[in-house]
């Protein structure tokens, strides 16, 4: 009795020190092959098939792409609600011209590329959108994407007037189609931009001033960071993700449509909140969201290959994000991040000044009056 009490404790220490050595992304990758093997061992036949794994990696790259433009803006202490509308506008973008290139005599090769071409330059526009409305207006990042999301869904389907576009390039239909060693193309570009926006984040003076001002906005100042310019180009990077993401939508799909992944929106949050990206800002661990879109991608097929009802896959997200929600709040810091997306971001060096004292200048003193004559004071 004694020995299987000092066992199973010493066991358990083992394996928290294994967890927290591991880390986030390496717990992520163990509850990954968990559910691989649970699935394979209730579903054999199907889940751990050559094609439905196949299907898997086909499923992954655009959602994952999504909610790594969502880690970005979080990393910086905002959020952009808008990257589900602007993948569509941007694969409405690249689909109007290269369309039009086509009818016109260009080959596909290159009307594909001018295409990909209008397609990010359309996401970096409705990111500079996104930032000026919450750099230099001061509007709450929720708010202000909130409102943008509306504005290019709006737009988007003003112009096409909800009728999806067909007759993509077969150069960008190659992208949700063609494999190379039996691994989708759409998955090995994801692991492409997952390497860039890593690159980005950690290792360029960039993706560390974005890491600053959502850690700490006073520390950013003390440094001269000017919180303007990141922002802007925050919200420009998380655009041109998200137009690459829907480069892939409009290949898996061969359409461009303005309502295309009307349910993805959440689904990108939950996966950057599990990857580990931090709701307050400061940290974005890239791999980490990707490995979680895996995981919410296996389990989603794993409930399919059961025939379980796809809305208990639904109620399984919105329970995965409010335990996240639940440990940040007994951590004590979601409540800060509900006042902060509410609030007006201040102004470049205004929590500087304020720390310093130079926004409240001082109160003249009065001039004391000089003692008349035969008046003395009293100790």
């Amino acid at each position: 009795m004694s020995s299987a009490s000092t066992v199973a404790p010493s066991f358990l220490a083992r394996v928290r020190r294994t967890l927290d050595a591991a880390g986030h992304t390496g717990n992520l990758g163990l509850l990954l092959a968990g559910v691989i093997i649970v699935f394979s061992l209730l579903n054999p036949s199907i889940f751990a098939s050559p094609l439905n794994l196949q299907s898997i990696a086909y499923a992954v790259p655009e959602i994952a792409l999504l909610a790594l433009a969502i880690a970005v803006t979080m990393s910086s202490g905002g959020i952009d609600l808008s990257i589900v509308a602007t993948a569509n506008l941007s694969a409405l973008g690249a689909a109007s011209v290269s369309i039009a290139l086509m009818a016109g005599g260009v080959p596909g090769d290159a009307a594909a590329a001018t295409g990909i071409a209008v397609a990010l330059t359309v996401g970096v526009g409705c990111g500079l959108i996104n930032g000026l409305l919450v750099a230099k207006l001061r509007i709450a990042p929720i708010l202000a994407t909130l409102a943008t999301m509306t504005l290019f869904s709006g737009f988007a389907v003003a112009v096409t007037r909800g009728t999806p576009l067909y007759g993509l390039p077969d150069a960008i239909l190659a992208l949700g189609v063609q494999t190379v060693a039996i691994i989708p193309v759409s998955f090995w570009l994801l692991i492409l931009a997952v390497v860039v926006i890593w690159a980005v984040m950690n290792r360029t003076g960039l993706g560390l001033r974005i890491i600053l001002v959502g850690a700490s906005p006073e520390a950013a100042d003390y440094t001269g960071i000017r919180r303007s310019r990141v922002l802007l180009s925050t919200y420009a990077l998380s655009g041109a993700i998200a137009a690459l993401a829907g480069i892939l939508m409009s290949a898996r799909s061969a359409s461009a449509t303005a309502e295309y992944g009307s349910s993805y929106l959440l689904l990108a949050i939950t996966i950057a909140v599990l990857g580990g990206t931090n709701p307050l800002g400061g940290r974005a661990p890239i791999v980490g969201v990707g490995v979680a879109a895996i995981v919410l991608q296996a389990i989603s097929s794993g409930f399919n290959g059961l025939h379980i009802s796809p809305y208990i896959y639904q109620i399984l997200q919105g329970l995965i994000l409010v335990v996240v929600l639940v440990v940040e709040v007994r951590r004590g810091r979601l409540t800060k991040w509900i006042t902060r997306m509410m609030s007006r971001p201040p102004a470049d060096g205004a929590a500087l000044a304020a720390s310093t004292g130079a926004a409240t200048p001082l109160k003249e003193q009065p001039t004391p009056k000089p003692l008349t004559q035969g008046s003395h004071e009293h100790d």
